[in-house]
C-alpha cells in the first residue's frame, strides 16, 4: 500500500495529478502591503548583497545598512540570518519550481512518471551547483532544510510521482530517501573532496530512481 501524500500536499488530484503551486515568495496576503514591499525590497538588496560578497559572508547587519534600515527591521521581517537565507532561497526556487511544474517534459508534465523523476534528478544537481554558494549557506542548519517550503514541494512532487509509478511501498520515505541524494551539502563534497563529476552524479541519481521505481 501506498502511503498518503505529505501533509503539505493535502490537495486534490485530478487526473492523476495535483495541483501544486510555486512556494511564496512574498509573506502572507494578511500582511499589510508595505510590509511586503519592505520584505521584497530587504530580499532584492541581501540577493545584492550575497552575489557581491558571497551568501557566507551575508549579514544581518550588512543587509540593515544596505537598506538604509535598523538591523531591528531585518530581525523582525526573517527573524535570523538563517531565516534571511531560507527566504532568499525561496526566491531562488521560484524559475527552477516553474520549469518541473509547468516547464516542457521530461521535466515538466505529460512525460512518464519515471522520465520525470531521471530528468527531476539532473536537473536538481545542475542548478544547486550553480547556486551552490546560497544552498549551502542556507542548509548549514540542517534541521531548518526539512521544513523549508522549497523541500515541501520537491517532497509532494516526487512523492507524487512515485505513486504514478505504482510500485508500491512507502514513497513518501522513498522520495525522503531520492531526496537525500541530492542534498546540496553531499553534492559539494563528492564534487570538490571527492572528485566526482556532475554526470557521474547524475547517472547515479538514474540508477537509484531505475531501482526504486523497478517492478518487482
Amino acid at each position: 500500500m501506498t502511503s498518503p501524500l505529505p501533509p503539505s500536499a493535502a490537495h486534490e488530484a485530478k487526473a492523476g495529478r495535483l495541483e501544486l503551486t510555486l512556494t511564496p515568495v512574498d509573506e502572507p496576503p494578511q500582511l499589510r502591503a508595505d510590509a511586503a514591499r519592505n520584505r521584497s525590497r530587504l530580499l532584492e538588496v541581501a540577493a545584492r548583497l550575497a552575489a557581491e560578497r558571497g551568501a557566507a559572508n551575508l549579514t544581518m547587519e550588512a543587509v540593515a545598512l544596505a537598506a538604509g534600515v535598523g538591523k531591528g527591521t531585518v530581525f523582525r521581517r526573517f527573524g535570523d540570518r538563517t531565516g534571511l537565507l531560507m527566504a532568499l532561497l525561496d526566491h531562488c526556487e521560484q524559475q527552477f519550481q516553474a520549469a518541473f511544474l509547468t516547464g516542457p517534459p521530461p521535466l515538466g508534465p505529460d512525460a512518464p512518471a519515471v522520465e520525470r523523476l531521471r530528468s527531476f534528478g539532473g536537473a536538481v544537481i545542475h542548478h544547486e551547483h550553480l547556486h551552490r554558494g546560497l544552498y549551502l549557506a542556507a542548509h548549514a542548519e540542517a534541521g531548518r532544510r526539512h521544513t523549508s517550503p522549497a523541500y515541501r514541494l520537491r517532497l509532494t512532487h516526487v512523492t507524487l510521482l512515485l505513486r504514478q509509478t505504482r510500485t508500491g511501498g512507502d514513497t513518501e520515505l522513498t522520495a525522503h530517501t531520492l531526496l537525500a541524494y541530492l542534498d546540496p551539502t553531499l553534492v559539494h563534497h563528492l564534487v570538490t573532496q571527492r572528485g566526482m563529476s556532475l554526470d557521474r552524479l547524475e547517472a547515479g541519481w538514474n540508477d537509484l530512481v531505475d531501482r526504486c521505481t523497478a517492478q518487482g
